[in-house]
């Protein structure tokens, strides 16, 4: 039933709060109410639920809504529920009991909108009960499933089509936010949609800033960068669950408000944490790629890619959770040749068809990656959209790379394309081109052709970034109908019979930039402290020491007032994470020398420790707290070295850990034992006076006649307990 286009903007705001339609949204709506089959292509962000839950609202019966995850229903459904909507989900989720309500209900038109897997239609008792109610229309969502040239292929969404005729003679809208246009004439093939209205939207996300980045000390660059976004919600992708785990718990004790999201949680943890997220008691979600499908949450102000993704789709997709209101949203890739590599293994046991067009799209993903020409313009033309220009806002325009002068090399790759018949995908022109002799190049002809080793003085991959440049250009273009394969257009036919003057992007070598980033460190390392800041920390040191009437390196020791003048730690926590300094200390002796280093940074404008210094999930060790406790029972320390099959020296060793970490021990039970009252008073007049507590100066000192190295030792533990702890 058809209703007024008055009624359907009152429907819009009275259950979904809106005043206007956004882009296509009105036009797909009438579209479907009119009962005409409808494909809809549209970025994430764009509002493509509304496209058919309006319509659902507005037309008499129910919509089924074929959606491929479990917690993309539930989430969609319980937004629903929340407006008022009587909107429900068939899924494993589910109890018999349970299930047969949502039947009953559907049956009786009360359920406006039914969420299902396609798994679920495949079984008979779905479909009969189906057939008893009166459904409206069917919505495909995340149709690019379809496809199995696209990045998410799941075979069972291929029956849809033979499902539906069994249940009726019903109008069809299939709805992706990512398809190349080879997905988009697969989509249409397989759902028998040739006559369908097309809707497509520009897949131009005009508020974000794409950045790609070479994995090199990526967890210290990831706290960074969240840690300049404090506070902002943001979602961070990983491959595996296990870096998943990983990343959330190293988020956790960096002090960010981090949870962890995968399919091997359970169930219920799983929501809980996505609840969290949403109702923004965390900042960060750290998932797999299951997390976000749905999730309408607007102000995602960054996301993520820990792990280079396995598809340019699956990356924009991803990227597109983020800044969905228009307002900021940050998309940053870390990269690196050995993700794509693995995932390459992944895909070993796949059928030959799968296995071959996953590779194509880890090509892509390459390619997108190490490319210094606009992320933005490299995006739009994947989803066959033309963009003429730069865009000015993605790490290749903020930083553009070196260009040069490629006449000759792109009068070469066009050649090569048209000499070989327009046939072949890039690798086989690359071979060409560079003149390698593999079994196809030769079983072709090819090694006899003009071009045939004219590039051979450059790098494959030289090659490889000229044919993607000139695509990108327009010189050349996909043929749809044959995947990978390229083609000459007008313009590249131009440019061969008039070749002129033309400038294209160098690529980055992310093997360069990391080998660059670390001699830069070990120059910095080399360099070692602030010399300003470490005189001027051990100047405060020696004035406190003297009003302490205590040797200043009781108060800290040479080493941890160089790494202080490294890291330049400002907070309690900060300081205490530096070597022979623990919490006990910065309480009896930090408060200055905090302030000092504070007013340093601040003069200064210096990047401090917060900012550089990743602390790493704590590993409290077994034989620390076992020594501790049996201290406290004034266990013989033979019998404890004993017990855990250590030498004298070496559980001294740990002693001296556990004391310079701040912690106050007691060995006055022992050392009792080995030395009487006036040598132990020798000892500690000793290390009161001395300008160190070097142990060789303190034996050649003392004399090892009355005094073995351990009895030292001891003393000095004895010694920096009672005065530094």
């Amino acid at each position: 039933m058809l209703v007024k286009q008055a009624s359907l903007k009152n429907k819009l705001k009275e259950v979904f709060g809106y005043s206007q339609f956004r882009g296509n949204q009105e036009a797909i709506i009438e579209n479907i109410m009119a009962g005409k089959n409808t494909f809809v292509i549209m970025p994430t962000g764009a509002g493509k639920s509304l496209c058919y839950q309006l319509p659902a609202l507005a037309m008499e019966g129910t919509a089924i809504v074929i959606s491929p995850l479990i917690a993309l229903m539930k989430n969609q459904v319980d937004q629903l529920n929340a407006f008022g909507v009587n909107a429900q989900f068939l899924n494993s989720t589910l109890s018999k009991a349970e299930m047969n309500k949502v039947k009953k209900e559907t049956v009786s038109g009360e359920v406006k909108l039914l969420y299902v897997a396609p798994e679920s239609l495949t079984k008979e008792d779905t479909l009969d009960f189906l057939k008893q109610a009166t459904i409206s229309f069917v919505a495909i969502d995340e149709a690019h499933c379809i496809s199995e040239w696209g990045h998410d292929f799941r075979p069972e969404y291929r029956k849809i089509r033979g499902i539906i005729d069994n249940i009726g003679n019903l109008p069809i809208i299939a709805l992706t936010a990512t398809a190349t246009p080879k997905v988009q004439l697969d989509i249409q093939k397989n759902l028998q949609m040739d006559d369908a209205s097309v809707f497509k939207s520009s897949f131009n996300r005009t508020n974000l800033y794409y950045e790609v980045r070479p994995k090199h000390n990526t967890k210290k660059q990831l706290i960074q960068y969240i840690k300049k976004h404090k506070g902002k919600s943001g979602i961070i992708y990983c491959l595996s669950r296990k870096k998943v785990e990983e990343i959330a718990e190293l988020l956790q004790v960096n002090d960010i408000k981090a949870l962890p999201y995968h399919a091997g949680l359970d169930s219920h943890v799983r929501m809980a944490n996505q609840d969290a997220f949403l109702n923004e008691d965390v900042d960060v979600i750290v998932a797999t790629i299951a997390f976000g499908m749905g999730i309408d949450k607007p102000d995602v102000r960054f996301v993520i890619h820990y792990d280079t993704p396995k598809s340019i789709e699956g990356y924009y997709q991803e990227t597109g959770r983020g800044g969905r209101d228009g307002l900021e949203g940050n998309c940053l890739m870390f990269y690196s040749y050995d993700d794509i590599v693995k995932l390459e293994k992944f895909s070993k046991d796949k059928p030959v068809t799968e296995r071959d067009n996953s590779k194509l799209l880890l090509q892509e993903m390459s390619a997108y990656a190490d490319s210094a020409v606009c992320r933005r313009r490299q995006l739009l033309h994947y989803f066959g959209e033309q963009y003429d220009k730069d865009c000015g806002f993605c790490d290749n325009c903020v930083h553009p790379k070196e260009k040069f002068e490629a006449e000759q090399e792109l009068t070469y790759a066009l050649k090569a394309v048209v000499q070989t018949n327009q046939r072949f995908a890039i690798d086989h022109l690359v071979h060409v081109l560079i003149g390698l002799k593999d079994q196809y190049v030769e079983s072709y002809g090819h090694d006899q052709l003009e071009v045939f080793g004219v590039g051979k003085e450059k790098e494959p991959q030289f090659w490889n970034s000229i044919l993607r440049q000139a695509l990108l250009f327009d010189y050349l273009e996909k043929d749809i109908e044959n995947f990978g394969t390229l083609k000459i257009t007008q313009k590249g036919e131009k440019f061969i019979q008039s070749p002129h003057a033309i400038k294209f992007a160098k690529d980055h070598n992310f093997d360069e930039e990391v080998q660059q980033e670390e001699e830069k460190e070990e120059t910095q390392a080399a360099a070692g402290h602030d010399a300003v800041l470490f005189d001027m920390l051990k100047a405060l040191r020696k004035k406190l020491a003297k009003e302490m009437n205590l040797p200043p390196y009781v108060l800290f020791q040479d080493p941890s007032i160089k790494e202080m003048a490294t890291t330049y730690p400002t907070t309690k926590e900060d300081l205490a994470h530096i070597a022979g300094v623990g919490m006990g200390k910065v309480q009896k002796f930090g408060k200055p020398f905090l302030e000092l280093i504070s007013k340093y940074v601040e003069e200064n404008d210096i990047v401090t420790a917060a900012d550089v210094v990743v602390k790493t999930t704590v590993n409290k060790s077994k034989l620390k707290i076992y020594v501790i406790q049996q201290i406290d029972k004034k266990m013989d320390l033979e019998e404890i070295a004993s017990s855990k099959g250590l030498t004298m020296p070496e559980l001294i060793e740990e002693i001296e850990h556990i004391c310079y970490s701040g912690t106050k021990l007691n060995l006055d039970y022992y050392i009792n034992g080995v030395l009487d009252e006036d040598r132990q008073q020798e000892v500690i007049d000793y290390f009161m006076h001395a300008t160190t507590d070097n142990m060789a100066e303190a034996i050649k000192e003392l004399g090892t006649d009355d005094y073995t190295e351990d009895d030292l030792r001891l003393m000095r533990i004895k010694f920096l307990s009672k005065y530094a702890n």
